[in-house]
C-alpha cells in the first residue's frame, strides 16, 4: 500500500506518517517498505486521469503487509492504535484457522516457495500474486475476518 493511502487509513497526514517512519527506520527493513522509483511513480500516476496526489511530488513509499503492521505500531493516532489491536487479533484468528486447515497451510507453503524462487529483490509481479491468491481463495472459503472500517 502507498503511504498516502495508509495515511488516510490511519487518519494522519502523509507527511506525519513519513516522519514517523523516518524516526523509526530500523523498524522498516527493505522487505517491509521501499520507495517507488520515478518511473514507477509516473506509471502509477498515468493510471489516473486526474491526479489526486495533492501538492507534494516526492516519490511515495510502498509498504508490504509487514510494513503496514509495523506502521500501526509506530503511529500515535487513535485509529492506528485500533488498527494495531485489530491486526493482532486477526493474526491470532488467521493462525488458528490455518492450523485447523492443514491443506491451506500446505498451499501457503507452496506459494511462499514459488514466490521465493520467482521474485527479485522484494519486487513481486502483483499480477502473479493476485492470480495465485485468487486460485487459493477459490479452493478455501474461510469465515470473514479482518478490520472493519466505519
Amino acid at each position: 500500500m502507498l503511504d498516502s493511502d495508509l495515511a488516510k487509513l490511519y487518519e494522519v497526514e502523509t507527511r506525519v506518517l513519513n516522519q514517523a517512519v523516518k524516526r523509526n527506520m530500523e523498524r522498516f527493513p527493505d522487505d517491509f517498505m521501499f520507495q517507488l522509483t520515478k518511473e514507477e511513480t509516473e506509471n502509477l500516476r498515468s493510471q489516473f486521469v486526474i491526479s489526486s496526489w495533492g501538492g507534494t511530488r516526492k516519490l511515495p513509499y510502498a509498504f508490504t503487509e509487514q510494513g503496514v503492521a509495523m506502521l500501526s505500531g509506530v503511529l500515535k493516532s487513535k485509529r492506528a492504535i485500533q488498527v494495531n489491536i485489530q491486526i493482532m487479533r486477526t493474526f491470532v484468528k488467521l493462525r488458528q484457522w490455518a492450523l485447523d486447515n492443514k491443506e491451506l497451510a500446505e498451499r501457503l507453503t507452496e506459494l511462499e516457495h514459488y514466490f521465493m524462487q520467482h521474485c527479485e529483490e522484494n519486487r513481486v509481479d502483483l499480477a502473479e500474486i493476485n492470480k495465485a491468491l485468487m486460485l487459493l481463495m477459490d479452493r478455501t472459503k474461510p469465515k470473514e475476518i479482518g478490520f472493519k472500517t466505519e
